[in-house]
């Protein structure tokens, strides 16, 4: 981590509009406005800088200032075959690094945290401050943009990141059966991109060279029947984490209407997580956290990722 001097005007104003002083948010596109609490009506909103200042594909690497649309990202993306681990909701790259939501297909795109290989923050003191690196092999040390992920903007206000990307697949599918159990699909698949359950029917996203794709489904012949749909199911409005195993042994009793990603511990309910027991030394540790990137907690107020 660290305070770099930059001659980039776009991060500069960002910056000196973020200041030091006034409580303050950036405010993206809007998707997951209530994530995390309520903003306090103190804070004063700002938007962050927008473009994609590089892009290389023979390195799986673009760097993007935070206030760009992800749908401009993986316009840019797609033009070279290739997209990223975002989720596309209508807001912003930012934005979706703060929340941290992983997409549906997170079992063939990968985490919204390991596609983080560097972020470029504003921090409460105003600084820029600049943590991780372009490639893999030159990040050491702390690693600062998997504790900016899923922060809600708390310890410092994205500017701009750089993203590994991945290729997007030549072919993909969504298929579905009922009374299949996702585990044994699980178990039977070699790298299936998405695995979706709701008590009583499963739902697949096989994504990759057709041949594989051909082979897959004559892997899932011996499991259960499976058609082809549009896509995933509608997902009911909350979002629930929880281990794996625990996702997976769901049923409507306990919690109503659901999806579960399985293999991925998170679950799409008609109602809302209830309140989860913290470790204590976990809560001691992400207070000193915030203590210590925002001493005084102008940064977002009102907001928690624990909330």
């Amino acid at each position: 981590m660290s305070a770099l001097a930059t001659t980039d005007e776009a991060l500069l104003a960002f910056a000196a509009d973020v200041g030091t002083t006034d409580p303050i948010a950036v405010e993206g596109g809007g998707t997951r406005w209530q994530t995390g609490g309520v903003l306090h009506e103190s804070a004063r909103l700002i938007s962050a800088p927008t473009g994609i200042v590089e892009y290389r594909p023979e390195e799986m690497v673009v760097t993007v200032r935070a206030g760009t649309a992800v749908s401009e990202l993986h316009a840019r993306l797609g033009e070279a075959g290739q997209r990223s681990a975002l989720p596309e909701r209508g807001g912003t790259v930012g934005g979706a690094i703060a929340i941290g939501e992983n997409r549906l297909d997170l079992l063939g795109r990968g985490a919204v945290r390991d596609a983080v290989l560097q972020v470029r923050y504003v921090s409460a003191e105003g600084e820029i401050v600049t943590g991780g690196g372009p490639v893999v092999k030159n990040v050491s040390g702390f690693n600062l943009p998997k504790l900016m992920v899923g922060s809600l903007g708390t310890l410092g206000l994205i500017a701009e990141v750089v993203l590994r990307t991945n290729p997007a697949p030549p072919a993909s599918r969504w298929l579905r059966a009922g009374d299949v159990d996702p585990g044994a699909v699980r178990d039977a698949l070699l790298n299936p991109s998405a695995i979706l359950w709701n008590g009583s029917s499963t739902w697949v996203l096989l994504e990759g060279h057709q041949a594989d794709l051909e082979h897959e489904l004559t892997v899932l012949s011996g499991i259960g029947v499976f058609d082809e749909v549009d896509g995933p199911p509608e997902l009911p409005p909350y979002r629930w984490s929880l281990a794996p195993a625990d996702a997976a042994a769901l049923d409507r009793k306990s919690i109503g209407e659901f999806v579960a990603a399985i293999g991925v511990g998170v679950v799409h309910a008609d109602t809302a997580q209830p309140p989860r027991d913290v470790d204590p030394s976990l809560a001691v540790v992400a207070n000193r956290a915030k203590s210590l990137f925002d001493p005084t907690g102008r940064l977002n107020p009102g907001r928690s990722p624990r909330a």
